[in-house]
C-alpha cells in the first residue's frame, strides 16, 4: 500500500515537472517572438 502511494507520488511529480519545462519554453518561445516583432516595427521606421 505505501510502495503504491511513493509510486503514484513519484509519477504525479515526473508530469508535473515535465509540463512545468514545457510551460517555461513555451513562455521563453512567447517573448522571444514579442521581442522580434518589436524590433520589426522599428527597424521598418527607420
Amino acid at each position: 500500500m505505501v510502495r503504491k502511494v511513493i509510486l503514484s507520488l513519484a509519477l504525479a511529480g515526473i508530469l508535473v515537472g515535465t509540463t512545468a519545462c514545457k510551460t517555461v519554453k513555451g513562455l521563453g518561445g512567447d517573448i522571444q517572438s514579442v521581442g522580434q516583432a518589436g524590433s520589426d516595427v522599428i527597424n521598418k521606421r527607420r
